[in-house]
C-alpha cells in the first residue's frame, strides 16, 4: 500500500497541479492570507482596473473547507487523473488544452450577465466530470452506496444531488455544457465528417516541453477513435477503465 507522499507524486502532472492550486487557495483562504473576493470574477474590476488576475484565479477557489470541498478535489484526484492516465495518456499538451479551452469557454459563458458566477473552479472540475463521463460511459458507478449507474448519467445525478442539498446549480451546469461543447468538437463532430478544429496549438505544446512535464508523444501510438453512437447513450473512445 502506497504512502499519501507515493500516491502524490504519482499523479500525472496537469491533474495534480490543479489540484495542488485548489488545496493552496483554499488553506491561504483559512489562513486569512487574502479574501475570495480579490479573487473573484467580476468583470468591472478587470476592465476598469485591470485586475486581470482575475480571469485566473477564479478556478482555483472551490469552496472553504467542507464536505462539498472534499468531494470536488476528489473529483481531480480521480476523474482528472482517469482522463489524464487514460485518454490522454502520452498526450499531456493536449490534456492541458482541454483544461485551457473549457477556462476560456467557463469565461466567455459567465460574461452573459444571467450565467455570471463569481468563482468558476467547480465549473472546470464539472468539466473534467462530463468528458469523462463520455470516455468511459460504461463504467459502472455507485453513487454514495445507494443508486448505482452508468457513468454516461454521473454528471447529472451529481447535478441532481446538488439541487437536493441546496447547493447553487448554475456551476454545474455551465461545466457540462463547456465539457459537452468540447466533446462535440474534439469527438462528434469529425465522427460526422468534419474537421477537427480544435488541435492543440503549437504554443501548449512547447509550454509543456519547456515545462518537463508528462510523455512526449508516441508519434507510432495513435489514438483509438470513437465509434459511431448508437442509442442515447454514444460510446466514447474504446479506453478501458483499470478501476
Amino acid at each position: 500500500m502506497s504512502s499519501p507522499a507515493e500516491f502524490y507524486n504519482s499523479l500525472p502532472p496537469i491533474s495534480k497541479a490543479y489540484g495542488t492550486l485548489c488545496l493552496m487557495a483554499t488553506t491561504a483562504f483559512h489562513l486569512g492570507l487574502y479574501h475570495p473576493a480579490n479573487i473573484a470574477l467580476i468583470y468591472k474590476f478587470v476592465f476598469s482596473n485591470f485586475q486581470v488576475w482575475r480571469l485566473v484565479t477564479n478556478f482555483f477557489f472551490l469552496g472553504k473547507f467542507s464536505i462539498n470541498f472534499g468531494i470536488r478535489l476528489l473529483m481531480i484526484a480521480r476523474y482528472g487523473v482517469q482522463l489524464e492516465k487514460g485518454p490522454f495518456e502520452r498526450r499531456t499538451a493536449d490534456f492541458l488544452w482541454m483544461m485551457i479551452f473549457g477556462a476560456l469557454s467557463l469565461l466567455a459563458l459567465s460574461a452573459i450577465p444571467m450565467l455570471w458566477t463569481p468563482f468558476l473552479g467547480v465549473s472546470l472540475v464539472f468539466m473534467l466530470l462530463y468528458v469523462w463521463s463520455r470516455e468511459y460511459p460504461n463504467a459502472q458507478i455507485n453513487l454514495y452506496g445507494l443508486v448505482a449507474l452508468k457513468a454516461f448519467y454521473f454528471p447529472w445525478a451529481m447535478l441532481a444531488l446538488d439541487v437536493i442539498f441546496g447547493s447553487p446549480i448554475l456551476p454545474d451546469l455551465l461545466g457540462i455544457v463547456a465539457g459537452h461543447l468540447y466533446y462535440f468538437l474534439t469527438v462528434l463532430h469529425p465522427l460526422a465528417g468534419g474537421k477537427d478544429i480544435l488541435k492543440t496549438p503549437k504554443w501548449v505544446h512547447k509550454l509543456v516541453a519547456r515545462w518537463g512535464v508528462g510523455s512526449p508523444a508516441n508519434p507510432r501510438v495513435q489514438s483509438v477513435q470513437p465509434e459511431r453512437a448508437t442509442g442515447a447513450a454514444f460510446r466514447g473512445r474504446s479506453y478501458r477503465l483499470n478501476d
